[in-house]
């Protein structure tokens, strides 16, 4: 199996995909009224440059908020029926004309995509724990006026229409499903546990101009929500984590970033994909079966590719790909995937 991955310098609100051609967006935007993002913002727009100097925060908020759903537009044209949108945001907690405030992004990108028609469907929280000093603002010890530590983020879940279908016995489906104790875990609306591993970036400058989020979170939402061949779209494509991500799971990914910068980045990271490919599957196939001997009963199936009993005949078929070779044709990345056995 060989999959794809294109990476576009340029704004996603001008893509050139063509309608309906992408199976799963997974993506994480620059947050709204967080200040290391003021600069890129204002660069879109100068108003929102003049608003924040004035120091009109309602203003810049809404403002910005324009700006992505302009790329949230592009989205709908690309997004097959049925496909599902994934959106990771962060709420602002932000002093601005003197006054401490909130500034609720999630709510705005949920209004702003069932304004273009998409459905929401339950979302997850999930909780990345800060240790500054400084997270505890206000009056300290004394009441009323402190603020609680603002530690989770929202993946914010969409589908474009009904349902997707598959046709009868679909073999790419089936392979791609998940274990029973995997889907009690990813399927539960608060992760508190997220694994950070594979993100690691040592490029200080670029980090502080990306999104970047936990490799785990679009590794289990491309899991959850798309199959074997399908595309994965990151509109906001930052240190290119969503499609190192598609790349270990197999599908195919697109993405946008105004950073050329990021590029080259990104090929430092693939050149150990294939490892990280392999510690993922094994990790997977050993957490089932410490599952299975845990499991308090016997379990009625048997694997078609390993070793082990599943828990429902869904889980029959499961077939992983690990990546083999990469290799780099401009700004397109081909990724050589074998089955994984042990």
């Amino acid at each position: 199996m060989e999959t794809e991955h294109e990476i576009h310098v340029g704004n996603a609100s001008e893509s050139h995909l063509p309608d309906d051609s992408i199976d799963l967006v997974v993506t994480s935007p620059p947050y709204p009224m967080i200040e290391m993002w003021d600069d890129l913002f204002s660069r879109l727009n100068s108003d929102i440059g003049d608003a924040l100097a004035r120091e009109d925060g309602d203003t810049a908020f809404e403002l910005m908020h324009d700006e992505l759903d302009a790329v949230w537009a592009e989205v709908t044209r690309v997004l097959k029926p049925g496909g599902i949108a994934v959106i990771n945001v962060g709420d602002a907690t932000r002093k601005v004309d003197g006054t401490f405030q909130l500034f609720p992004n999630h709510s705005q990108v949920l209004h702003k995509m069932r304004n273009r028609g998409f459905r929401p469907l339950p979302d997850i929280l999930w909780r990345k724990p800060s240790n500054r000093l400084t997270k505890f603002m206000g009056s300290g010890m004394l009441p009323p006026n402190a603020y609680t530590a603002l530690e989770h983020e929202y993946l914010l879940v969409f589908r474009n229409g009904d349902s997707r279908q598959f046709e009868p016995g679909a073999n790419r489906r089936y392979e791609a499903a998940y274990f029973w104790e995997e889907r009690n875990e990813w399927f539960s609306d608060l992760w508190t546990e997220v694994r950070g591993e594979g993100q690691e970036l040592d490029h200080g400058d670029l980090r502080e101009r990306s999104a970047a989020f936990p490799f785990e979170l679009p590794y289990r939402l491309i899991s959850m929500f798309s199959v074997y061949g399908d595309t994965v779209l990151d509109p906001f494509w930052g240190t290119g984590t969503t499609s190192l991500a598609a790349m270990v799971a197999g599908r195919n990914s697109v993405g946008y970033e105004l950073e050329p910068d990021f590029m080259d980045l990104f090929e430092e990271r693939v050149e150990t994909v294939d490892e990280l490919s392999t510690e993922i599957l094994r990790t997977r196939l050993d957490d089932h079966r410490e599952f299975v001997g845990e499991h308090d009963g016997s379990l009625a199936y048997d694997s078609e590719n390993y070793d082990f009993p599943v828990k429902t005949a869904q889980e029959r078929d499961i077939q992983f790909y690990e990546v083999i070779d990469v290799t780099r044709d401009g700004t397109r990345f081909f990724a050589t995937h074998e089955p994984y056995r042990e």
